[in-house]
């Protein structure tokens, strides 16, 4: 397994081994004692699948209290993946990182908990797979808007506007959200 340390610390872009012949490929989607060796030793407890078309933004959202970590990757496809510290404190506090997730490349990326995460495909469809660190709490979930100008994620769109849900259309900048619903680096280091 290859790991990739990216300019935000905690968010990993890793490259689990792949066995491949002219039948297939086979690979390790997850173990818990390596992924441990990685510093990642917070227990997964939850999986999501998601189905989405072309254009399809989903994001950025993150939970505080009960932050969620999350293992992220493609099963078929393509996305444009985001991970956004938003850690009260922190030195790289409003700072992206962004990661071509697909399912040919079988990457994977570590979004610690307390940042917000989003993804665009840029694929006709793609099937986007995630593990989470807590469950999903929708008390504690908050947006942060997609095309926030302070964050300035160069989303790889190819249309004039993405497709969001209402509640992500409805997602303010993230100055605009009370500092008591962010998290603290403290909470997150």
């Amino acid at each position: 397994m290859k790991v990739i340390a990216t300019r935000l610390p905690g968010a990993l872009i890793i490259e689990p081994k792949v066995w491949g012949d002219d039948r297939g490929f086979f690979l390790e989607t997850y173990r818990a004692n390596r992924y441990a060796a990685l510093g990642l030793a917070t227990p997964l407890v939850q999986d999501n699948l998601s189905s989405s078309r072309r254009g399809v933004l989903r994001g950025l959202h993150c939970q505080h209290p009960r932050a969620q970590g999350k293992l992220v990757q493609v099963f078929a496809g393509e996305v444009f993946d985001v991970a956004v510290d938003v850690r009260r404190g922190s030195p790289t506090f409003g700072q992206w990182v962004g990661v071509a997730l697909t399912g040919e490349n079988r990457r994977q990326f570590w979004v610690p908990a307390g940042f917000a995460h989003g993804f665009l495909v840029t694929s006709e469809t793609a099937l986007f797979g995630y593990k989470c660190s807590d469950y999903y709490n929708p008390e504690t979930e908050f947006s942060v808007r997609w095309d926030d100008p302070a964050i300035g994620i160069d989303w790889p769109l190819d249309q004039v506007a993405p497709e969001l849900s209402p509640k992500d259309q409805a997602a303010p900048c993230l100055s605009e959200i009370p500092a008591e619903r962010l998290p603290a680096i403290e909470d997150y280091p």
